[in-house]
């Protein structure tokens, strides 16, 4: 039985893509854009999730890297500033937490919220890739060397790689789902009663939206999918990275297309309420009232 008599209030933000005027020179700027809007969310059956909070070492360590992945010092950052007060304010509220992990090292096989993962889903088949013809596989180096992450570049990621790990203060903790896939993760949302995932890591209109586990296909199988803008960073360009104009646009996609974006602060008052109520709760029904 859960512990939570009603849905918990959080105030979040939504985005009114309607109505285009067609007397203004631009119709679309009579649209409504982004409101506050105080809903309920059920929090027994919500996750949030830390996608790809990887530890990429150092600037002085792996320059190259940084210097193709301009956002890794915004990372470090709210890894630092936002995931602390986050997780604390999650797990102390008793809020599931989930964790999508990749990358070309196992960092995480021997985690005991992997191994629950991995035994809810058989091993699934690998993505049938073409044969790259010579023609192919030049427009791919060409692709490297003058598209990401540029010539100069690539022996600082690569020997960077291997070391990929969980930053200190994204650690899964007990037996936290850790999936490696959307499979893994829309079994764990299923075993544990999840119908809404809010996601926090990087990057947000990069891996968080497209990789596996990511928005896309959990949205395709039914979840709602959140973020906390606080909580996540985008991939920049030189002509967005001064305003950060392409983490502008990627929060409106995820209100356009799979959720909410919520406040740090508006969340974890949120999350205080669900804790309350859980005391509340359990306290009732310890004393059989």
């Amino acid at each position: 039985m859960s512990l939570h008599p009603c849905p918990t209030r959080i105030r979040a933000r939504s985005y009114r893509q309607f109505s285009a005027d067609y007397s203004l020179d631009v119709p679309a700027e009579s649209y409504g854009g982004w409101h506050s809007v105080d809903l309920d969310f059920d929090l027994d059956a919500t996750a949030l999730v830390v996608m790809h909070a990887w530890d990429c070492g150092g600037l002085e360590d792996y320059p190259g890297w940084y210097r193709a992945v301009e956002y890794l010092p915004r990372s470090e950052r709210i890894a630092r500033d936002v995931f602390p007060p986050l997780l604390a304010g999650a797990r102390a509220a008793g809020l599931t937490v989930f964790h999508v992990v990749g990358g070309p090292t196992d960092y995480y096989s021997h985690l005991a919220g992997h191994r629950r993962a991995r035994s809810l889903v058989a091993e699934t088949a690998p993505v049938e890739r073409i044969s790259p013809s010579p023609t192919l596989a030049a427009l791919r180096a060409f692709r490297a060397a003058n598209v990401f992450p540029g010539a100069e570049n690539r022996e600082d990621v690569e020997r960077g790689r291997p070391i990929l790990n969980f930053l200190p203060t994204a650690l899964p903790v007990g037996e936290e789902g850790v999936a490696e896939s959307s499979d893994q993760l829309f079994a764990l949302c299923r075993a544990e009663g999840i119908e809404h995932l809010v996601y926090v890591g990087f990057a947000l209109d990069g891996c968080l939206l497209l990789s596996p586990g990511g928005m896309v296909d959990l949205s395709r199988r039914g979840i709602l999918c959140s973020t906390i803008a606080e909580g996540v960073t985008s991939i920049e360009n030189a002509e967005t990275a001064r305003t950060e104009q392409a983490k502008a646009v990627a929060l409106w996609r995820v209100a356009l297309l799979f959720g909410f974006v919520f406040g740090l602060e508006e969340f974890l008052d949120g999350l205080n309420r669900y804790s309350v109520a859980a005391g509340g709760r359990a306290d009732a029904e310890g004393t059989g009232s």
